[in-house]
């Protein structure tokens, strides 16, 4: 795979053991994944977060942040204690600038969380 040439690549972050630090944890995530963003130098185009109670979707929250070239977004199970983080950049800025300030911020301030799953891969590979 050596002479393999991609555009981009995609950062996935799995962790169990979550719980909300916050009341509104959706927008407390929503600040989070923006704040990684902009020190990471990313142009942010719009965010948005939406909460769930149970009643029609599973207890927990979406929350995304379009960037000029893809997306950061987090999605939390709250019920089970599973949050998914995902950072895909396709322009020059890498996405492991992001997970990372994420990872520091859910380390600080979740107790008990725990990333299982830490895995980077490239985005539009082509052989030539």
């Amino acid at each position: 795979m050596s002479d393999e040439v991609g555009r981009g690549s995609h950062v996935l972050l799995d962790y169990v053991g979550y719980s909300s630090p916050v009341p509104e944890d959706g927008d407390w995530m929503l600040a989070v994944l923006r704040e990684a963003v902009e020190a990471s130098g990313i142009r942010e185009v719009h965010s948005h977060v939406v909460n769930f109670d149970g009643s029609e979707s599973p207890p927990g929250f979406a929350s995304v942040v379009l960037i000029d070239e893809s997306h950061v977004t987090a999605h939390c199970y709250s019920d089970s204690g599973l949050l998914a983080i995902d950072v895909f950049t396709c322009g020059d800025k890498s996405p492991l600038a992001v997970a990372e300030h994420i990872q520091e911020a859910l380390e600080a301030e979740v107790v008990g969380i725990q990333l299982i799953r830490r895995e980077v891969v490239p985005r539009f590979i082509s052989g030539d």
